[in-house]
């Protein structure tokens, strides 16, 4: 997403917070939310808080610290006034119904991080973006990763084919490093994935190769280690050749930082955004 979708949807939202009398805990209305989200229709957009309400539940946090229900009075097409009931949502209560909206949606992928962190901050929200892209790359790798090795068990590759396979695959994208020569270039110990220190374009070319070798290895049915590892090198090196178009050498990208400390840090950031978010009783 482009900066200036991010300022755009920021401002969207920024300017419909709310804060709590005498205290420094914001929330937003969930019909104001509502529209923001992308959502025309109340009855539509009630069916995604009931999810969030579930969500807070089955964690064990208190609901009503999270969702309150209001009155609130407001002006109707003819100029009459009319109480039309509304709900009090905390930044984590518009977590949690952005975790339950469409996510092919871009709004609510963009509502997912902005009410993920406690500021506002223009670079900080990017860092998240990016670090979210990253971590939903890293996830779609493990199941295609994960659906190959099922695949090729059936057709009597064992654990050490396997993993043969995936370093000859390995090889072929980052110009003739396996994967446990990417990890000695990066410096990556050998009990740690590759994957978990890799950028996201790198991951998600890893996830294309893959990808293919399984959908060829089930419509052509190859059977053996052989095959499969012809397959899936091929795959490889063409990914690695459309990066190359693109001036992207793969091997030569910088090392990330760890996938499993950054995961724990955005379950630390949730934890303090629950208790931080609260509405008074």
């Amino acid at each position: 997403m482009d900066k200036n979708k991010i300022i755009l949807f920021s401002g969207n939202f920024d300017v419909i917070t709310q804060k709590v009398e005498n205290s420094d805990v914001e929330f937003w209305y969930a019909r104001e939310i509502m529209e923001n989200l992308g959502y025309d229709r109340w009855e539509n957009f009630s069916k995604v808080i009931q999810k969030a309400i579930t969500s807070c539940k089955k964690v064990g946090n208190d609901v009503n610290n999270h969702f309150r229900d209001v009155t609130k009075m407001v002006v109707i097409g003819s100029g009459a006034k009319r109480n039309i009931d509304d709900i009090m949502l905390t930044r984590y209560a518009c977590y949690l119904i952005a975790q339950n909206g469409d996510p092919r949606k871009e709004i609510i992928a963009f509502a997912q991080t902005y009410f993920a962190i406690q500021t506002r901050k223009q670079e900080l929200i990017e860092e998240r973006f990016k670090l979210e892209e990253r971590l939903a790359a890293r996830k779609k790798l493990k199941e295609s990763e994960t659906e190959l090795s099922k695949n090729i068990y059936e057709r009597g590759v064992d654990d050490r084919g396997f993993a043969m396979i995936r370093s000859k695959g390995d090889e072929a994208l980052f110009g003739g490093y396996t994967t446990q020569g990417m990890k000695t270039k990066l410096n990556i110990s050998k009990n740690r994935p590759l994957a978990g220190f890799l950028p996201t374009v790198t991951i998600a070319a890893k996830n294309l190769a893959t990808e293919i070798t399984n959908y060829n290895v089930s419509e052509n049915d190859l059977q053996g280690e052989f095959s499969i590892t012809s397959e899936h090198i091929q795959n490889n090196q063409s990914v690695r050749n459309m990066l190359g178009e693109r001036g992207i050498k793969p091997e030569n990208l910088p090392i990330e930082e760890d996938l499993k400390k950054l995961e724990r840090r955005v379950k630390s950031t949730e934890k303090k955004m629950i208790k931080n978010s609260e509405l008074p009783k």
